[in-house]
């Protein structure tokens, strides 16, 4: 099972990659397959937050936006996959506490995997946020309101990192059971997606 030290660790990292990515190119990750799957994550949510700015750009020609929206696609269904890769390597590392717990053992309604998830998106912002402060071209009020915003995204992160320690410390001793819930994605299936599928047939 993954200690409360290792996933403190890999959380604080988080914030290093961020600033590491971009300034150069991104480095595979290493062996270890829970980091990996970690690290995989993060730099998805990194692609995705820069695919979500160009979507936004309003002189943006039509089919530039058509290609970001198709990379937004792609980059969430892989987001979510590497979300239930996380949780099934848990699973897997909870076997032998598996087979002691009670049918009645209570389950959260939120996974490790999705906390992490929330973790690299909370990095993101804190990264963007201190650019906003940074920026020698902004008034100095909206300087001082972004401050405080990333003063509360610092608390935020803080907070829900203790909520990730103390949910593996129950997972770990048998308090909560954890459950993969695939997230059942299907506007990137062929056989799901009914334009997907209905343009095929069309053909």
């Amino acid at each position: 099972m993954i200690t409360a030290t290792e996933m403190e660790a890999i959380v604080a990292k988080q914030l290093e990659q961020v600033t590491e990515w971009h300034k150069s190119d991104y480095e595979a990750p290493l062996d270890d397959e829970f980091e990996s799957a970690a690290t995989w994550l993060h730099h998805f949510n990194y692609e995705l937050w820069h695919q979500e700015d160009l979507a936004r750009d309003p002189d943006a020609a039509d089919p530039d936006i058509a290609q970001v929206k198709r990379n937004i696609d792609k980059l969430n269904q892989k987001r979510n996959d590497m979300i239930e890769t996380l949780d099934s390597h848990l699973v897997a590392m909870l076997a032998d506490v598996k087979s002691t717990l009670s049918p009645d053992t209570k389950l959260n309604s939120e996974t490790p995997g999705s906390m992490v998830d929330r973790l690299f998106i909370n990095a993101l912002k804190i990264y963007h946020m201190q650019e906003e402060v940074d920026r020698e071209d902004a008034e100095e009020e909206h300087r001082a309101k972004c401050r405080g915003k990333v003063a509360v995204l610092h608390e935020q992160r803080t907070d829900l990192s203790n909520c990730l320690i103390e949910a593996l410390d129950d997972l770990k001793h048998g308090r909560r059971r954890l459950k993969v819930y695939q997230q059942m994605k299907m506007y990137n299936d062929p056989s799901l997606n009914p334009v997907l599928y209905g343009n095929k047939e069309a053909k």
